[in-house]
Order: structure tokens, then C-alpha cells, then sequence
């Protein structure tokens, strides 16, 4: 009886401290893109986080545009269901204007003192989790030597064969600020004119202004021999595909896109999101998205293997053209008018 009342009591006792243990966890949610970033970011981030911070379980929610996300995070204003956003630097500054986000500096994320100068972008509330740049993607089979040019796009042999993300997407939009650079253009503020002359000359070879579910599947397939795409999903697509997809930065250069990292105001948890976020800015954290995504880290002390730095555009910065996001989206409207008004009907 005595051995039955102890055991009875040793599990009481059990189920009692599991309970407290279950009721001290706190959840938090992590907003952010889907597909391969959702799968490649979950093993090198959130899993090694919740093995070192088991208080703490992190829900990943995925959506495929940075623009879903701040139309998500304003429905929700009154009641934030996200606690952290990863998303478009530009996106980012629309939702710091609208008072979407808390402040990220090191009172509250002390890893921000070791991120490069590029990734703390004034006015903005978040700061920059990766780097990624523009690249010409290409099918190996159909083009064997590798394009040199972004305006290869343009040969008469890959009429209907190519597949560009179009304005308002930052994929066209970079495309066309590096064409109107290597065109003459001196300031993409004030007019866009030559690269929108020159994506016109692509536009009559373009398949779709809109590949879905993204630019990389038709590419790898064959459905189209060329496209613009970002750099980190292209390498990821490389090896899955068996080198089927290729990436190269042309002669006129690239362009960095730029992923903020941001705290949601009033979320549920927002010790507990600064504590995940400082993590994901950690050199440890960095360093294995790096090696896992191919996304350039943000944090200066990432000691990121040489294989995996060389496949991102850190050793072509001289190719790097730099643009002004911020300023850049004053003017993303105008642009996106003129893009439907002189690119569109070329490709009819």
C-alpha cells in the first residue's frame, strides 16, 4: 500500500512539474517567406535556438512576399499575432512609417554592435539579417556557355524563353536600375528612361512577367532558358536540381536586396522576440544560414567557411551597384507606372 501511495504520489508529483514546465514555455512567432528560405532557415536558426533557449518555442509563418506580410501585420494592428518579421528592406521602411515595428538597436539586440555599417539603415526600425544580390539565371542545357551580358535576354534565339519577375517585384525593379546605369542613366530618382529602353528590348522574348510559384522552377525545367532571379535560392536550386540552373553576374553588374529582421510592436512576447532576434544576428546564427542559403551574413565576426562565401557576391562587390532603398521608394510608384506604360506593351 505504502509503495502504492509513493509511486501515486512520485507521479502526481511528475505530471505537476511537467505541467509548470509546459506553462513556463513561451511561444513566439516568426513571420517570414516561404518555400526553401522556411525550410533552410528552420534547421539553421530556429532549431539550434530552441535547443539552446527550450523556454522558448518559435512558430514559423510563412508567406510569400514581403507585401503579404505587412498587409498581414495590418490586419492584425490591433492585435499583433507575429512577435518578428523577416522581410524586404523596403517593405520594412513602409512598415517603420506606419509604426508597425519596435526599434532594434543594442538596448535591446546587443548583437546589432557587431553587424556591418550596410545592415543598420537609418530609418528603418529593423536592421539587416541577410544579404543577398541579382543574378542572371540560366538553364545549362539550352545555353552551355555562360551569358555575359543581362541584355542576352534580348537574342532573337530565346524569343518566349525567358521569365522576369516584373515591377512592383525588386527583381525587375533592380534589373532595370542596373540597365539604365550601364545605359548612361546617372540618377535613377529622377528617370528610369534607358533602362526602361532596354528592358523593352527584352520584353518581346519574355514568357511571363509573373513565374509562379517563383522564377526558378521554369529555369530548371527548360520551360525557359533564362531569368532574374536572387542569388541564395539559385545555388540552393543548383544542387537540387543537379546543376540543371545556373547563376552569373553580367558585366553591368548586380544589386544587393537586403532582408530585415524586425520586432513587432506590441506582440505577445517581446522579450522573448529580442532574445530569438538577437540570436538570428549571432555569428553562430549567421554563419549557418550562410553555409545552409548562401545569403551574405550581416554580422562582421560570421567566420563563414571560404566555399560558402565564395558563392555569394562578397568577392564581386566591385560589381555591386548600390542603391538607396530607402529614397527608392518615393519614387517605386512613378516607376511602376512607367513600367506598365512602356515595357508591358513591348512584350505583346
Amino acid at each position: 500500500m505504502k509503495a502504492a501511495l509513493k509511486s501515486g504520489s512520485l507521479g502526481l508529483m511528475m505530471s505537476l512539474l511537467a505541467a509548470g514546465t509546459a506553462m513556463a514555455e513561451t511561444n513566439i512567432t516568426v513571420m517570414a517567406y516561404s518555400g526553401l528560405f522556411q525550410e533552410r532557415y528552420t534547421k539553421a536558426v530556429i532549431e539550434p535556438f530552441m535547443a539552446a533557449h527550450p523556454d522558448i518555442k518559435v512558430t514559423y509563418f510563412p508567406l510569400p512576399t514581403s507585401a503579404a506580410m505587412l498587409g498581414n501585420l495590418r490586419a492584425q494592428r490591433a492585435a499583433p499575432q507575429a512577435d518578428v518579421v523577416i522581410m524586404d528592406v523596403s517593405v520594412s521602411k513602409a512598415g517603420t512609417d506606419e509604426g508597425v515595428f519596435t526599434k532594434i538597436d543594442t538596448s535591446n539586440v546587443p548583437n546589432v554592435a557587431d553587424l556591418y555599417p550596410d545592415a543598420r539603415i537609418p530609418d528603418i526600425a529593423g536592421v539587416a539579417v541577410t544579404f543577398d544580390n541579382l543574378v542572371l539565371l540560366y538553364n545549362a542545357e539550352q545555353v552551355p556557355q555562360t551569358p555575359s551580358s543581362w541584355m542576352d535576354m534580348a537574342k532573337p534565339e530565346y524569343r518566349g524563353k525567358v521569365v522576369i519577375p516584373g515591377v512592383p517585384d525588386i527583381q525587375g525593379l533592380g534589373l532595370l536600375l542596373i540597365l539604365n546605369k550601364a545605359r548612361g542613366g546617372t540618377n535613377y530618382l529622377d528617370n528610369v528612361d534607358k533602362g526602361l529602353e532596354a528592358v523593352a528590348e527584352i520584353a518581346p522574348n519574355v514568357q511571363t512577367w509573373e513565374p509562379k510559384p517563383e522564377v526558378y522552377a521554369p529555369v530548371v525545367t527548360g520551360q525557359a532558358a533564362l531569368g532574374v532571379g536572387y542569388n541564395a535560392r539559385a545555388q540552393v536550386n543548383s544542387e537540387l536540381s543537379g546543376g540543371r540552373i545556373k547563376a552569373t553576374i553580367p558585366k553591368e553588374g548586380t544589386i544587393f536586396q537586403i532582408n530585415t529582421i524586425n520586432l513587432v510592436a506590441d506582440a505577445p512576447q517581446t522579450a522573448a522576440a529580442a532574445t530569438f532576434v538577437n540570436y538570428a544576428l549571432s555569428p553562430e546564427a549567421q554563419k549557418s544560414f550562410t553555409e545552409t542559403m548562401f545569403y551574405a551574413p550581416t554580422n562582421s565576426k560570421a567566420q563563414v567557411s571560404q566555399e560558402a562565401m565564395a558563392r555569394t557576391a562578397v568577392n564581386s562587390l566591385d560589381k555591386v551597384m548600390k542603391v538607396d532603398w530607402i529614397a527608392l521608394a518615393k519614387v517605386r510608384d512613378k516607376i511602376a507606372n512607367e513600367w506598365r506604360r512602356r515595357v508591358l506593351p513591348a512584350s505583346r
